[in-house]
């Protein structure tokens, strides 16, 4: 197939049919079946009323019923309206009302760790390095080959198992600025193996940025598969899968686009490394609210569970990019989206849709060393490690 057909393949799909409305018509409301009439309950054994009143109190009752049932309808189909648009909500004002509890949770408890506050970050916190354990005595780790694995401070450890164990480490440049990914393994970086200086270095961004092999886009297309893919998140629903990222989206346009290379596809397990305190009950994110962009996960590991997600719950993974839905600022910051799209727009000859624009969050606010050291030697992180987190924060789509 070619990277035009897979890559618009997806947007011509049609977006999932969300669930019935609750109180539709299909199953209208009752109203009592006593006739009221000034205040005076008529039953239908009373004799003093004669067959006249009792034909128009009958008459009475029934129309106020109608009245009533019209009324309790169009209220139903009101609330439900707003449900609809809160599930349609552009902004995504939920998904940063979750973020900011998790955030705040995390530095008012100290699970946080450096780099500090963790507003507007994947969240680095307590025994990620027991996670990262948890996950590499899996089967699914064992026998991948490739692992992508995201920057993120939370993942560190994890990169390092996987270099550690021989297998070829993908990770994406941060924030996709100036190209993809880049590779590091023992057989491209022998130093690897033998300094352990070396072998620290590169699971860090200067590290990829030093040693590490970058992937032009026809590297990727050519036959380069990826057996597991490792995300950060800042939240993660137990039951469905469902996650929130930090909200600028790059998880799921590394994801896209991997999924249009061919590099991975439907079945390559998505785990994320997160701690506890970042793990929503079952339900609580509402699957029927996600975007087709958002990328679930098919496994969740932390410092003591490993929670494997029914794929009955789980939402269904995107297809490609979605360009119908990528913002115009989005494009302007990200630079193989704009020269996949150029690519693209040449071998068909048209121009591709372009999404709504968007506010894009802000970024994370490292706080001094100082304020660190104190927050590091006792207590939580307290109010002042909420920089970032109100509602300026809320403005970003994804």
């Amino acid at each position: 197939m070619s990277v035009s057909a897979r890559l618009l393949s997806p947007a011509a799909l049609p977006r999932a049919t969300p669930a019935p409305r609750r109180g539709g018509r299909s199953d209208p409301p009752r109203a009592r079946r006593r006739v009221f009439a000034s205040s005076t309950i008529i039953d239908d054994d009373d004799a003093s009323v004669s067959a006249y009143d009792r034909a128009r109190l009958e008459a009475d009752a029934s129309a106020m019923r109608a009245q009533r049932e019209r009324m309790t309808d169009a209220l139903e189909r009101k609330t439900a309206d707003v449900d609809d648009a809160a599930r349609d909500d552009p902004h995504g004002e939920w998904k940063w009302a979750i973020r900011k509890r998790i955030w705040d949770r995390m530095e008012d408890t100290n699970v946080a760790q450096f780099p500090r506050p963790v507003h507007h970050r994947i969240p680095n916190f307590v025994n990620a390095d027991k996670a990262a354990a948890n996950l590499t005595a899996l089967q699914c780790f064992k026998d991948a080959k490739c692992v992508k694995v995201n920057p993120d401070t939370p993942q560190k450890a994890v990169r390092r198992a996987v270099l550690e164990a021989g297998k070829t480490l993908m990770t994406p440049q941060p924030r996709l600025r100036t190209g993809f990914f880049s590779i590091l393994s023992e057989e491209l970086v022998p130093a690897i193996a033998a300094d352990a200086e070396v072998l620290k270095k590169c699971c860090t961004s200067a590290g990829v940025a030093s040693h590490g092999v970058p992937l032009s886009l026809d590297e990727m297309r050519d036959g380069r598969k990826c057996d597991l893919l490792v995300i950060g998140s800042c939240a993660v629903d137990v039951r469905s899968g469902a996650r929130l990222g930090k909200g600028e989206g790059f998880a799921e346009l590394e994801y896209a686009i991997m999924r249009m290379m061919g590099t991975i596809d439907e079945s390559t397990l998505v785990v994320t490394t997160v701690h506890d305190t970042q793990l929503l009950d079952g339900g609580e994110i509402d699957t029927r609210r996600l975007l087709r962009h958002d990328v679930p996960v098919d496994l969740i590991v932390t410092p003591t569970r490993t929670i494997w997600i029914d794929k009955a719950a789980q939402p269904a993974k995107p297809e490609g990019i979605y360009w119908d839905i990528l913002s115009p600022q989005k494009l302007a910051q990200v630079k193989v989206l704009r020269d996949l799209r150029a690519e693209v727009e040449a071998e068909l000859g048209e121009t591709l849709p372009t999404g709504p624009d968007e506010t894009l969050p802000p970024l994370a606010v490292r706080a001094e060393k100082k304020k660190m050291r104190e927050v590091s030697r006792g207590g939580g992180g307290g109010r002042g490690g909420r920089r970032g987190g109100g509602r300026g924060a809320r403005r970003g789509r994804l």
